[in-house]
């Protein structure tokens, strides 16, 4: 028998299921199915453990057996994420007594484990919402309200998987189709809260009122086509818990429920994630050899924020990409003997940005600091600019390829408007941007880069971006409790990836 169990951080260990009991056999195979719910944006280590069943117990249920009156057989360890990414979904790894003791793993033998996406994560739900009796907001115009739904991870934190557009001066808005699949919200039973904003430029919108709702009760209120009132939060500071319901209403205009293609589908089909990062050296980071630096490494071997933004961003993604060689740059420094450079090679390379792994990127990084001295001004059209020139490229060669660019940075952009050009030339290619602000630097400005917290991104030309694909926050501390800042960052990638492939019609064949 085979029990499964899903490893928290701290070692802690949570029995996800277990086999059937194979009588009488060194080369078992199980039928038994053991339910996973898979998280794109954390790292999910399973552990499997192999056990001998005493005779004395064959006549009682699995899930009664206690398996320290088993004998051991083995144990192995993997992420969930190496499965899915192996192909045909089957990844072979090796007992033995622990990951890290194995006195001779040939006499524990194999576990083979394959990995099926349920296919009811197939389902994508289309829904069109509309309001009625907004309260007004603002003082000399009509709200200019927008959807903001988010599902409950759990630690109860909020994570925001899906935003709609802003609806100018309007009180009883009806906003365009709003899609979610079940990979996002987990169970069409689990609650999502959808939450209306008025929408503000400085990025502080106001919560007009919110619903708490599953997509069950969701569906249940298209057929009825009943109003749901919105609540806020009651202002009496004794009781948390009690809330002001308000006239407003929000409806479910239309449901429609289908199978599609999904991330993970792409991904079985030979789809790659690729890494890129770049780092900001400019000389508002303080001087790295000394530790009130952001750049300052640390003899005790303590991550620094930009270190520990890489290996959170990183850690991820890595295993969506076979070769694992990321184009590392760095911005904002001068190379020995040249100009203030705003896009160079991490590991000092005329022309080559890869490195290997993502050791590979700590040990360039750490290189640079050696060899650059920190400048300025904050210009992130170069960095954008080469990476969408490799998405490019790759999109012309017909390679099936996604790539990540991670921007992390100290300040705010001073190449305002060649930025937005950037952005939203990078938008019509595979490509998404993350961008992690670290340090004490006031940010504000900076959320014009971020969606969901701005309005729609404009070139210079009049150009809008063709879709959402450039996220902003800034992390204070990116190994905070529940889910990390970074975290809910990573959580909206597979739904960009997803944008990108049915705007452009690519189908997830192999």
């Amino acid at each position: 028998m085979v029990v499964v169990y899903s490893k928290s951080k701290d070692g802690a260990l949570e029995e996800l299921g277990r086999t059937e009991v194979i009588f009488n056999s060194l080369n078992p195979s199980w039928n038994a199915r053991i339910n996973v719910h898979y998280q794109f944006e954390v790292l999910q280590p399973l552990v499997f453990q192999v056990y001998d069943i005493n005779p004395q117990f064959h006549d009682g249920s699995e899930k009664m057996l206690k398996v320290e009156e088993q004998q051991f057989l083995g144990e192995a360890v993997c992420l969930l994420s190496e499965v899915i990414t192996k192909q045909n979904r089957l990844l072979t790894l090796k007992l033995g007594v622990s990951e890290h003791n194995l006195p001779n793993p040939s006499k524990f033998g194999e576990l083979i484990v394959q990995a099926e996406e349920s296919a009811g994560s197939k389902a994508i739900m289309e829904m069109v919402f509309r309001c009625s009796d907004l309260e007004i907001k603002d003082l000399l115009s009509k709200s200019d309200p927008f959807l903001l739904i988010s599902r409950i991870s759990e630690s109860g934190v909020p994570v925001p998987i899906c935003k709609t557009e802003v609806r100018k001066n309007d009180l009883n808005p009806k906003w365009k189709p709003v899609i979610l699949n079940l990979q996002q919200i987990g169970s069409k039973e689990n609650p999502l809260i959808i939450e209306c904003f008025n929408f503000s430029s400085n990025g502080k919108h106001d919560l007009v009122g919110k619903i708490v709702k599953s997509v069950t009760e969701l569906e249940k209120m298209y057929h009825s086509q009943d109003g749901e009132s919105f609540f806020v939060p009651a202002s009496t500071a004794h009781d948390s818990h009690s809330k002001e319901v308000l006239k407003s209403q929000v409806y479910v205009e239309k449901y429609l429920e289908n199978n599609r293609h999904t991330f993970l589908d792409y991904i079985s089909a030979g789809c790659q994630l690729n890494f890129m990062v770049a780092i900001d050296f400019t000389a508002s980071n303080g001087n790295p050899r000394l530790p009130d630096s952001l750049h300052y490494i640390d003899p005790s071997g303590r991550p620094n924020a930009y270190q520990r933004a890489i290996l959170e961003v990183g850690d991820v993604l890595q295993y969506y990409d076979p070769a694992k060689r990321f184009p590392s740059w760095g911005f904002g420094a001068r190379p020995i003997d040249g100009p203030v450079s705003h896009c160079f090679n991490l590991n000092g390379s005329t022309y080559q940005p890869e490195v290997e792994g993502i050791q590979g990127i700590m040990s360039a990084y750490i290189s640079a600091l050696r060899n650059v001295s920190l400048a300025g001004p904050t210009l992130f059209d170069p960095v954008i600019s080469t990476a969408t020139a490799i998405a490019s490229q790759s999109l012309a060669s017909n390679q099936k390829k996604y790539f990540v660019l991670l921007i992390v940075t100290d300040g705010v952009v001073t190449d305002f408007q060649e930025t937005i050009d950037a952005i939203i030339k990078a938008s019509d290619f595979p490509l998404s941007i993350i961008v992690v602000g670290v340090g004490g630097a006031d940010f504000k400005e900076m959320e014009f880069l971020d969606p969901n917290k701005g309005e729609r991104l404009e070139s210079s030309t009049g150009r809008v971006a063709s879709r959402d694909m450039i996220q902003f926050a800034p992390v204070k501390d990116v190994h905070g409790s529940g889910i990390s800042t970074v975290q809910s960052l990573l959580a909206e990638i597979p739904g960009q990836f997803m944008t990108y492939m049915r705007t452009r019609e690519i189908q997830a064949i192999c």
